[in-house]
């Protein structure tokens, strides 16, 4: 108990005080990134090539380190060499300098354009920089900056790394940067002093020289001869005295409808103001010494005319205005609209217009109209005025989006049979437009799944552009597509083909709205076969009163140039909807039927009963070759079959999906073979009908002869035979093709129900096409739009010859074809193409301004022509180019003339202005009479070698950087100093 109430005794705290500080834990971190980048010791690369700075791959490495809880980011700038390292690493040289303080002495690379401020300042090929992370304060303290660089310096100390620190202090806008490079008893300082205002000492060479020397503070006497590099900065900005090519569409003209058929079938394209802003001229003095040229404030020697080096470099107008850009740009923005085509142009409107169709067309139309009207009567005119009332009354008598001329033209240039006085299905019947296979057209529409250039759909997608850029925005275009789904209605139903597409099946490599045209077309074309054979199988009835003439033409047919008996049936067949006999169109009685379908179920039993050798042959094509039936030897006869239904890949994906939602089971297999065996049920049903008599082998033999194995064998007599009999697959009980056979009757492919209802799909197609939404239509026609873009683009380069835009014309087909091949892209990459075509219109707008404003076109001699040509290419590509022969050169004469011509109109300023303008003293030291304007920019550098501090010091190099602005000053310092005595 007495224990339990004695006091607790007391705890003491313990201090570590040789625990890391949170200065001392930053600086080991510098440490560990700096060794984990390996950049300890020296190791001498090769001597930097001039202009290496520019053409060379600059890479970079991040990494992130704290301070306490201030956030910073390590980077390492280096220039990626070919150099022999290895060698470099095994000779440690101890009394070298650091590689980066020899490359302060380098004059190949003074003034490197785009490159890092650091580099241009102090000519460093590899350099470390720690500055604030992105949510990160600036430092502006002075404490804090000196405590940054004496963390450098140790960091330095202790790893023995020669690559130069920087850190960056105050605000980021002045990129002002402080730094060290340690080597082995030598030590550079990197300072730097920025000011807004300039003193007026140190406008000139004389004045910078003194502060360097000042700096530098060399005890010997007298100094060591300075190395000068002068480089002089002057912008032209006027160019009034030459007018941008580029014409702009009137559109007051586009507006009023004054265009053209063929205006609607082109793009525009170029900038609508001059990409080309600003013309900066830099004369160069790389290799000065102090003593040979005079520039203070009363006199300079420093004459643009006589620099030996000229480079010019061309600023770029910011997101100048392109015509093609915006015109895709535009269209592209319908594609994120929510608003149908009856949102726009109002419910009603479409409603009574689709009801007019349908009753009046469907019902009164075909029962009263004694013949069909030309179509250049009825369609286009007739129906756009129709639809433009309908649509004025129920919008309360405001005007149609689409005025009548407009409307009009458009419509002429979709369907130009319209205004033809010949038959219309003559003319479209004979429209192919598939480009040669070979053709770069054809690859590129194959590649962006669009449509070829001159179809229908394509021409859509080109007058939807223009519609919406020029005339009535969205409302336009909504207007424009119920014309044309108006148009595709009376297509069908007076059977007259739609223009601009090739015949044949959908073409799947091309956009899905392509796919339905061409769809509706075979609609068309088969309603208009069966229509015609319906005329003339009733006027032949109305000539031939006897059967069996009949049956002598089919005769007659069958025994024409048969064909080899190796073709596959796809190679000799033809449609059934173009063939007529003349036989009666309702053969068909009861007696007849009942009588076929007797027949038909003994030959599923027997195979080929005698019976049918009675029945009459009908369909017949014509003899195949030399082949006999099997069981009497009767002539083998190709019979007319159905072609196959064509089908639009969504009703490929349709019908894939039902297929595959049949499972993997026995019965699902049967039932999806049953489904896939339609055309081959038919096939055998004409087979059956035009040869009487025949078995499941005569129709292999034909069909697919490869199913069919003949070998050679000695009969009884001794003589050679050939025995054939069905392949393996053929054998197996109760396959599709045994199935098949047995279910097919003796019925030609007239009178067989047809595989392809082309009623019900152009019906389907329509309403497809009218329950389309603006937005779409745009996703359906952009693919064409962009192709349509690409062919610009690539027209308006090879009349410029530009390398760079042929290398990002490739890298745009290249990316869309990956893109837009496949169905709903994203739309953030349909952008990025957007962007990329953008870029090339721009690009070459900017050589048609440069072209122009060096007049490429007035050079009489072909070889001056040439260089001048060259020139500007370079200027499109190159950040900064050489003018060959300075001031005197072909090129350089050309901007001295831009410069004195602007100096002209320059001078005819009120005088206060000229006042204004030569207040500094900088500028009065200018001839008033300059062909020049005063400097923009003057940078010099400063080089010399001398030992610091002390006489006996190594000699090191010393170097300073200026650059002078109209509001900025800089001075960027290097100054080594000797820290083995010191």
């Amino acid at each position: 108990m007495a224990a339990d109430s004695e006091p607790e005794s007391e705890v003491f705290e313990i201090t570590d005080f040789t625990t890391a500080s949170e200065w001392e834990r930053f600086i080991s971190k510098v440490e560990e990134v700096l060794n984990d980048w390996k950049l300890i010791g020296n190791s001498l690369g090769k001597p930097l090539e001039k202009g290496i700075f520019t053409s060379g791959t600059w890479e970079e490495k991040s990494d992130e380190i704290a301070f306490a809880d201030f956030k910073f980011s390590v980077t390492h700038h280096y220039l990626v060499q070919e150099s022999s390292d290895k060698e470099g690493k095994e000779e440690l040289l101890e009394d070298v300098i650091p590689q980066s303080m020899q490359d302060l002495l380098c004059m190949n690379n003074d003034f490197p354009p785009r490159a890092h401020c650091l580099v241009r300042w102090y000519g460093l090929r590899e350099f470390v920089v720690i500055a604030p992370a992105a949510n990160s304060d600036a430092v502006l303290s002075e404490s804090k900056c000196s405590l940054l660089l004496s963390s450098v310096s140790i960091a330095l100390g202790n790893t023995g790394c020669q690559v130069p620190l920087f850190v960056q202090i105050h605000h980021k806008w002045r990129r002002m940067y402080v730094g060290e490079c340690q080597g082995p008893g030598v030590r550079t300082d990197f300072e730097m002093v920025h000011l807004r205002k300039v003193p007026n000492q140190y406008t000139h060479l004389s004045g910078l020289l003194d502060i360097f020397k000042s700096k530098i503070g060399c005890p010997l006497t007298p100094l060591p001869p300075v190395s000068i590099a002068i480089r002089f900065t002057y912008v032209l900005q006027d160019w009034q005295q030459y007018f941008w090519p580029q014409q702009p569409p009137d559109i007051d003209a586009l507006v009023g409808g004054e265009v053209g058929g063929l205006e609607f079938g082109k793009l525009p394209f170029g900038a609508c103001e001059d990409p080309i802003s600003e013309l900066h001229l830099a004369t160069t003095w790389p290799h000065l010494t102090e003593g040979i040229i005079v520039d203070n404030d009363v006199y300079s020697d420093l004459d643009p005319i006589q620099a030996p080096h000229w480079s010019v470099r061309v600023r770029k107008a910011d997101n100048p205005q392109c015509l093609l850009g915006d015109f895709v740009s535009e269209f592209f923005k319908i594609c994120r609209r929510k608003e149908s085509t009856d949102e726009i142009l109002g419910r009603s409107t479409f409603e009574e217009e689709g009801r007019e169709i349908t009753d009046i067309t469907h019902a009164l139309s075909k029962l009263t109209e004694p013949a069909p009207v030309p179509i250049h009567k009825l369609s286009v005119s007739n129906m756009v005025h129709t639809a433009k009332k309908k649509i004025q009354k129920h919008r309360g008598g405001e005007e149609s989006p689409l005025n009548n001329d407009v409307l009009n033209t458009v419509l002429l240039f979709l369907f130009p049979d319209a205004a033809s006085e010949k038959p219309l299905d003559a003319a479209a019947s004979t429209d192919n437009n598939n480009p040669p296979s070979e053709s770069e057209e054809y690859n590129l529409y194959n590649q962006f799944k669009s449509a070829p250039s001159d179809s229908l759909t394509y021409k859509l997608a080109l007058c939807l552009c223009m519609i919406n850029f020029y005339h009535g925005g969205l409302k336009g275009v909504a207007h424009l597509w119920q014309e044309f789904v108006l148009e595709m209605r009376f297509r069908w139903e007076n059977n007259f083909l739609i223009p601009g597409l090739a015949s044949g099946p959908p073409d799947l490599r091309c956009c899905l709205l392509h796919q339905k045209l061409q769809m509706l077309n075979c609609c068309i074309e088969r309603k208009k076969a069966r229509d015609d054979g319906k005329k003339t199988s009733t006027s032949d009835n109305m000539t031939n009163t006897y059967p069996g003439n009949a049956g002598k033409a089919r005769d007659q047919l069958g025994s024409d140039n048969p064909k080899d008996t190796d073709k596959e049936k796809g190679e000799v067949g033809k449609s059934w909807d173009s063939w007529s006999d003349s036989e009666e169109e309702f053969f068909e009685c009861l007696s007849d039927t009942e009588e076929l379908k007797g027949n038909g179920q003994e030959s599923g039993k027997k195979g080929g009963p005698k019976e049918m050798v009675n029945l009459k042959p009908e369909g017949r094509l014509l003899q195949h070759g030399k082949l006999t039936l099997l069981h009497n030897g009767e002539p083998l006869y190709i019979p007319v079959t159905q072609e196959p239904a064509p089908m639009t890949e969504d009703l490929l994906e349709e019908q894939s999906e039902v297929l595959a939602k049949l499972g993997t089971s026995a019965e699902g297999a049967h039932l999806r073979a049953r489904m896939q065996s339609a055309c081959l049920l038919s096939d055998m049903e004409s087979f059956k009908a035009a040869n009487p008599g025949c078995f499941l082998e005569d129709f292999v033999r034909w069909y697919s002869p490869r199913d069919y194995i003949e070998e050679e064998v000695i009969d009884e007599k001794g003589n050679v035979v050939l025995k054939g009999e069905l392949s393996a697959r053929m054998k197996i009980p109760s396959n599709m093709w045994v199935e098949a056979w047995e279910t097919a009757k003796p019925i030609p492919a007239r009178r067989q129900r047809r595989l392809f209802d082309d009623t019900r799909e152009a019906e389907k197609v329509l309403h497809y096409l009218a329950v389309q939404k603006p937005a779409d239509l745009a996703r359906h026609l952009l693919p064409c739009v962009i192709h349509a873009a690409v062919l610009k683009v690539k027209e308006e380069e090879s009349l410029e010859n530009i390398s760079s835009v042929k290398k990002i014309i490739k890298q745009i087909i290249s990316h869309s074809s990956k893109v837009l091949h496949f169905p709903n892209p994203e739309d953030k990459k349909l952008e990025e193409i957007i962007l990329q075509i953008t870029i090339v219109e721009a690009t070459i707008a900017r050589a048609r301004s440069l072209k122009a404003k060096f007049g490429t076109e007035k050079c009489e001699q072909e070889e001056e022509r040439e260089d001048l040509e060259r020139f500007v290419s370079c200027l499109l590509e190159q950040p900064e180019v050489l003018v060959v022969g300075a001031g005197q050169g072909h090129a350089g004469r050309i901007v001295h003339k831009l410069f004195v011509n602007a100096q002209r109109a320059a001078t005819m300023a009120p005088p206060e202005e000229d006042l204004k303008r030569m207040g500094s003293p900088e500028e009065r030291r200018q001839n008033s009479s300059s062909d020049f304007p005063p400097p923009a920019g003057r940078e010099l550098i400063l080089r010399t070698t001398v030992p610091r501090p002390a006489p006996y010091s190594k000699a090191l190099p010393q170097r300073m950087y200026s650059v002078l602005t109209k509001e900025d000053f800089r001075l960027a310092g290097a100054f080594s100093s000797d820290t083995s005595f010191f």
